[in-house]
């Protein structure tokens, strides 16, 4: 298998900067094209790896990619779910080299994409292709990558509800998620959820020149500056009535365990070109972007913001919010929550409306299964080391709908690192990394079928 991989590792890397090469952007209407493009290619890609029934399954949105191969119907199979569709890459501008052009420095590839998720699910493609060439599939596998991720995967819940059988499994294998570093490797078993709205904050019937109106008439932009400034108290605790009602707060043993995991806060500033860390009082960085869940402003605009000025009071202000959930946490009581508070809080003179965007529940996958053993195994086996169990803080909404409708667990296997810059420009996944997942994926197919007897 080594041999093998080491002969076509330079082919891997130039079919995955081919998929990079292609804007997949799902949030963006004018990338429709690509992104059915981005499908095609991996379907191809699929049935190339010598996988059977590889097709595309359309949806209201975008095309589901799908391939299996059933070596033994009385074998453990396992699903593999990825994601072709990638963030927009704006702002351009601070790209260092083009983001869908994708380039090669310091043993990193930058591209949008790179690692999330292009880099990470081309792995199991590339390593299946590598146990079919060798010693064979020890499981069943299929394969399920989608192209909407990025915008909250509305569609993929029914296409699993309906397709129940076609993807009945005894795991699924996520590789979407980070390690704590490439000297010391990790293995996820916790995601927080999402709750993502859109606000909108609306003053006079049309915008005002400030020197006549300023003063007298309520400016929205200033308004929906000060609301949101409100949701958080001077201890970086939220201030939604109801938010903390149902979060499941670690004991002493628990918290002590997650602070075993390797962390640099000097690193960390450093690496941020920051001087301090700001969040909730009382927990640490590493608590605050994984056991505590979160309010943030992903982007806020309105008036003029063109060359030049223009002395302008405008008529409506908007801002996109997202919050991080954690178990016991739900998307829609979040967002109801939300929407109560926010239209509570706004001033005579301004009218407010929220629009609930998508959303998922946090996840949390038992370490005491033996899908979870032959994931950690495979990393014992691959790189000399046993993987620290961490929680992340991103959020992956389809895990918690897949327990429900598939009723089995998943497990969070994923290469990439923090600092990798994924939704930010110059994204990028390490070489290391890329080959270091074809190596360690087989591992756990090896591992599964020999303790799922």
């Amino acid at each position: 298998m080594t041999n093998y991989l080491e002969s076509n590792k330079e082919r891997f890397l130039d079919e995955l900067l081919a998929l990079l090469r292609i804007p997949s952007v799902s949030a963006d209407s004018k990338f429709k094209d690509d992104v059915r493009r981005a499908a095609e290619f991996v379907k191809e890609k699929l049935a190339a790896a010598g996988l059977d029934k590889a097709s595309l399954y359309e949806t209201p949105g975008h095309p589901v990619v799908y391939a299996e191969k059933i070596v033994d119907p009385n074998k453990p199979t396992v699903l593999v779910y990825g994601h072709y569709d990638v963030q927009p890459a704006d702002p351009y501008e601070l790209w260092h080299t083009p983001p869908f052009e994708p380039t090669i420095r310091n043993e990193r590839i930058y591209a949008r994409g790179a690692c999330d998720d292009k880099g990470q699910f081309y792995m199991h493609i590339k390593a299946i292709e590598t146990m079919m060439a060798t010693d064979g599939l020890p499981c069943n596998v299929k394969v399920m990558i989608e192209g909407e991720e990025e915008v909250g995967s509305d569609h993929l819940g029914t296409f699993v509800a309906e397709h129940r059988d076609m993807l009945k499994a005894d795991v699924i294998l996520i590789s979407d998620t980070s390690i704590i570093s490439n000297e010391t490797p990790s293995l996820e078993i916790g995601l927080r959820g999402l709750s993502y709205v859109e606000v909108e904050v609306t003053g006079a019937n049309r915008d005002l020149h400030s020197g006549v109106y300023g003063g007298a008439v309520a400016n929205p932009i200033n308004v929906l500056a000060k609301m949101i400034a409100s949701l958080h108290d001077d201890n970086g605790h939220i201030t939604i009535p109801g938010f903390y009602d149902n979060v499941v707060e670690l004991n002493d043993d628990e918290r002590a365990e997650l602070a075993k995991a390797p962390f640099s806060l000097e690193e960390y500033k450093q690496d941020l070109a920051i001087n301090d860390v700001a969040g909730e009082t009382g927990y640490s960085t590493n608590e605050r972007t994984s056991i505590r869940p979160t309010l943030d402003a992903n982007g806020i605009w309105g008036g003029y913001t063109g060359e030049g000025a223009k002395t302008v009071l405008p008529s409506k202000a908007f801002a996109k919010i997202s919050m991080r959930l954690v178990p016991n946490q739900t998307p829609d009581e979040i967002t109801t929550l939300f929407t109560k508070h926010f239209t509570s809080i706004a001033p005579a003179g301004v009218t407010v409306k929220v629009t609930p965007h998508h959303g998922g529940l946090p996840y949390v996958t038992p370490v005491d299964s033996v899908e979870f053993e032959a994931a950690s195994k495979a990393f014992e086996d691959a790189w000399g080391k046993k993987p620290i169990p961490t929680r992340g803080g991103g959020s992956i909404p389809i895990v918690a709908l897949f327990e429900q409708e598939l009723g089995v667990k998943s497990i969070l296997m994923g290469f990439g690192l923090d600092s990798d810059a994924l939704h930010s420009p110059n994204e990028s996944y390490g070489l290391f990394n890329f080959y270091k997942g074809i190596e360690t994926i087989p591992y756990f197919y090896k591992n599964y079928a020999q303790l799922k007897r």
